[in-house]
């Protein structure tokens, strides 16, 4: 039985790994090369706003996943962390969506608050690499009942995921002011 166990992880882990390089593959390209397509018309100026509520609706739920789990209410924090990764979900098909309209945009900030913006927003970008495959991880851990392994993830997922969430919406209310109108 252990080679099925063996096998399926090596399955899973192989599948996790194309998803989160087709994902953040696509992010670099909208990043990077495509630039935006302004002549569709199309207005998704709101979508900032909206992710930073998703970003802070992630936060939020993620403190109390965390809360119910330590009290023992399991099937709380399995619903609790369902949310917050639907959230999290929302927030990156938005935050795609906005980038593939509108570019990216620029910090227009300068000194010290330029450094400090720069030091947060590549901390959130390096950091937020992970969060898609660890959330994978410990959510195929929890469906497989691997509980011991699911734990493992998360001691390092939680904490990336949280300041992630957290940062997102910094990063929002620091940019806020160069979005266009």
């Amino acid at each position: 039985m252990p080679t099925v166990s063996v096998a399926r992880d090596r399955r899973f882990f192989l599948l996790n790994g194309v998803v989160s390089l087709a994902a953040l593959t696509l992010l670099a390209w909208l990043l990077l090369v495509h630039r935006g397509m302004s002549d569709t018309g199309l207005n998704l100026r709101f979508m900032p706003a909206v992710n930073a509520c998703l970003n802070a609706t992630s936060a939020a739920l993620l403190v109390a996943g965390y809360v119910a789990v330590k009290r023992g209410r399991r099937e709380l924090h399995r619903g609790l962390m369902m949310a917050a990764f639907v959230a999290s979900a929302l927030f990156l098909i938005g935050y795609l969506a906005y980038h593939a309209v509108h570019g990216d945009t620029k910090f227009g900030g300068v000194g010290a608050v330029r450094t400090i913006y720069l030091l947060l927003l590549a901390s959130h970008v390096i950091l937020s690499i992970g969060v898609v495959p660890l959330c994978f991880t410990a959510f195929y851990f929890a469906w497989r009942q691997a509980f011991d392994r699911h734990k493992r993830v998360t001691r390092v997922l939680w904490p990336i995921w949280l300041y992630v969430s957290v940062t997102g919406v910094a990063v929002f209310l620091m940019l806020r002011p160069y979005y266009p109108a």
